[in-house]
Order: structure tokens, then C-alpha cells, then sequence
């Protein structure tokens, strides 16, 4: 019978503490005031699991991607918001981990590693969205730098990471074979940021454009070779679509606790509303649906792992089916509390509108279901 190694099973204890005394208690509060957590970064931080992927020799904590798949799962569970802090570190850094130099590594990694800085991944512009290789960005050689010009879109925690992984046309008329990744630091000049995007749920996860104004960086920040930018950034999306599975899963998991806690002290017609038996089946296709989400995650987190051939069809499988389940758990959760959960009074219509970005970003589930269609018509 398949268990979890023990040692998953310790990081989801020690992840689910500190997440339950220091970072639940402030979901709420995220999400009315819509600024970034710090209070949670800081405790996830504390406890290591702000990036939990980073391997040991760049002073990380080494750990597999299943493991970074449960630390995203618990801090979701608890406030989603504060799950975009090690899912989009990982996103971020990703691309080096596949294609960087030694340089860049050392460089860039032990500072998100030491949670010294948070790292944000730029490939989606305004008018290039699931259509990522019509990109307008461009980065133009100048001798031993290159000068981006562009503006990136839908860029989570952008204002608040210090680095970022940018991508950008560097030979025109290519295509996607024409498109290079780079590492940008805030604090490079021409570097700027739009406003804060009004959202319906992550609130407390600042969304902003990028903006790259005569950004000029040495071309030792290129990540792998020119023109191998796209292809990193499909195979970052295969490694990281998992961690936004994973988030689902954790969002769901926070709303099926809500109701079976509010179903349990709930009394009508002199019952316990737990006990109604309409109720009964809605909760237990819950619980069927979000177990189905949390396996095929874990699977397609050790296929990551792996790096087995079939992980593009897994990752995109996982996020589609985990997505999917979380927006169909978190809207019956509120149903179970009927008005009450309807209300900010309860975290079920917050876990509601976090999960509807699980089924958009790192690829819309309808991308998801080309990948897959892909994958199984021309195996």
C-alpha cells in the first residue's frame, strides 16, 4: 500500500504547525488590506520554507520537489496568498536550476536561499498571454551587455522580489527560437513597476507589471544560451505547474476543514446539519474529489523529480484536475455554510476567490487540456 516517506510526513507536520500559529492568523488581514504578508514571509523564513527547493550546495534546504510540493499544500491550506512565497521562489529560480551557469547560481540562488531576497518569473506581456512566443520585449547586444526594452505583465510579487527571471526577443523574426532568458535585479537601472492589479482573490500577493526601460545588464546574465529562453520556459512550466496543483490542493484542503468544522457545530431542526444526509454526500464528493487532486499531485511531484518523459502531460494533468477541483470544493464549501458563507466571517468565500487563479495562471486550464490532447494523440 503506497505511503508517504516519514520524512514528508515530518515536513507536513512542521510546515502545518507554523503555518496554524503564524500564518492563518494572518489570511485575513492579507487579504482586506491587500499588502504582502511579511509577518508570514518571516515565519516561513524562520522555519526555512520560503524556498524550500534551493539545493544544498547554493544554501538551500535541498528539499525534493515532493516535499516543496507539501510545503506549498500547507501554506496554501492556511493562506494562499502566503503559498505564492515558495511556489513562485521556485518559479523564479527554475530556469537557472535547468539551464544556468555556475556563476549565476552562486550568484543569485544563496540570497533567496537565506530568504534575503524573493525571485519572480516575467514571460507573460500584454498582448502575449497564453501566446507567450509573441512577446515584444526585446534584448539587443551591446558588446558585453545587452539593453532590455518591454513591459511584462501579471508578474506575481513583482515590486517585492529582488530578482527577476526576464524574457526577451533577442533575434527578431526567429519566433520562439529567437527568445532569451536573463536575470534582472531590481535595482538595475531603467527597472520600474506599475500599479498594484486589483484582483479578485490572492490579495495579498502584489500583481505588477514589469517595466524595462533601457534596462542594460552584463551578458553574463543570460540564462543558458541564446535562443534557448522559450524552451526554458516551457520546461520551467512542466517542473512548477505542479507547485500551483499543489496550491489548489492546499486551498481545498483549508475549505473542506472550514465546512466539516462548521457541519459538525451547526444545529437545525434540533440536529447537528452534519447529520443531513444531502449534506453528507456533498461533503464526501469533496473529500473523493480533493484525495483524487492530492494524488495525482504527488505523483506528477516525483515524475519533477525525475524528470521522466511524461512529465509535461502530468504536470499539466495535475494542475488542471487540482485547479478544477479546488474552484468546485471552495463553491460547495460556501454552500454547506449557506449565508454564513457567504460572509468574511468565515475564510470559505476567501479560499473561494483564491482558487479561481489556480485554473489561469502558469497556463489556463484550457492549455492545459492542449498539452495533454498533445501528449496522448502524438505519443
Amino acid at each position: 500500500m503506497y505511503r508517504l516517506p516519514k520524512e514528508h510526513e515530518a515536513i507536513r507536520d512542521a510546515v502545518r504547525a507554523l503555518c496554524d500559529g503564524k500564518v492563518a492568523p494572518n489570511a485575513a488581514a492579507a487579504d482586506e488590506s491587500g499588502e504582502f504578508p511579511q509577518a508570514s514571509y518571516e515565519a516561513l523564513r524562520a522555519g526555512d520554507f520560503h524556498a524550500p527547493h534551493i539545493p544544498a550546495q547554493y544554501a538551500g534546504a535541498g528539499a525534493d520537489a515532493l516535499a516543496t510540493a507539501i510545503v506549498v499544500e500547507e501554506v496554501a491550506r492556511a493562506c494562499a496568498s502566503s503559498s505564492l512565497i515558495p511556489a513562485v521562489n521556485k518559479l523564479g529560480t527554475m530556469p537557472l536550476l535547468l539551464g544556468g551557469s555556475e556563476e549565476l547560481k552562486r550568484t543569485f540562488l544563496p540570497p533567496v536561499a537565506r530568504g534575503e531576497a524573493l525571485f519572480s518569473y516575467c514571460l507573460s506581456e500584454p498582448e502575449a498571454g497564453s501566446d507567450a512566443a509573441a512577446m515584444q520585449t526585446r534584448a539587443v547586444r551591446d558588446g558585453d551587455h545587452y539593453i532590455l526594452d518591454g513591459v511584462k505583465r501579471w508578474i506575481t510579487n513583482a515590486g517585492v522580489s529582488q530578482f527577476y527571471t526576464v524574457f526577451a526577443v533577442t533575434e527578431l523574426g526567429a519566433g520562439a527560437r529567437g527568445i532569451s532568458a536573463f536575470v534582472v535585479d531590481k535595482d538595475d537601472a531603467g527597472v520600474g513597476f506599475g500599479a498594484q492589479e486589483r484582483k479578485l482573490g490572492i490579495k495579498g500577493s502584489p500583481t505588477r507589471e514589469v517595466y524595462l526601460d533601457g534596462v542594460r545588464i552584463p551578458a553574463s546574465r543570460m540564462i543558458g544560451e541564446p535562443g534557448e529562453g522559450f524552451r526554458l520556459a516551457m520546461r520551467t512550466l512542466d517542473h512548477t505547474r505542479i507547485t500551483i496543483a499543489a496550491q489548489a490542493v492546499g486551498i481545498a484542503q483549508g475549505a473542506l476543514d472550514a465546512a466539516v468544522e462548521y457541519m459538525r457545530e451547526r444545529r437545525q431542526f434540533g440536529t447537528a446539519v452534519a447529520n443531513f444526509q444531502g449534506l453528507q454526500f456533498m461533503v464526501a464528493d469533496m473529500g473523493m474529489k480533493l484525495e483524487a487532486a492530492r494524488q495525482l499531485t504527488y505523483v506528477a511531484a516525483g515524475k519533477s523529480e525525475r524528470s521522466d518523459p511524461d512529465l509535461g502531460y502530468f504536470g499539466a494533468a495535475a494542475k488542471c484536475f487540482a485547479s478544477d477541483a479546488a474552484m468546485a470544493i471552495t463553491t460547495d464549501a460556501v454552500q454547506l455554510l449557506g449565508g454564513y458563507g457567504y460572509t468574511k466571517d468565515f475564510p470559505v468565500e476567501r479560499m473561494m476567490r483564491d482558487a479561481k487563479i489556480t485554473q489561469i495562471y502558469e497556463g489556463t486550464n484550457q492549455v492545459q487540456r492542449i498539452v495533454m490532447a498533445r501528449h496522448l494523440l502524438h505519443a
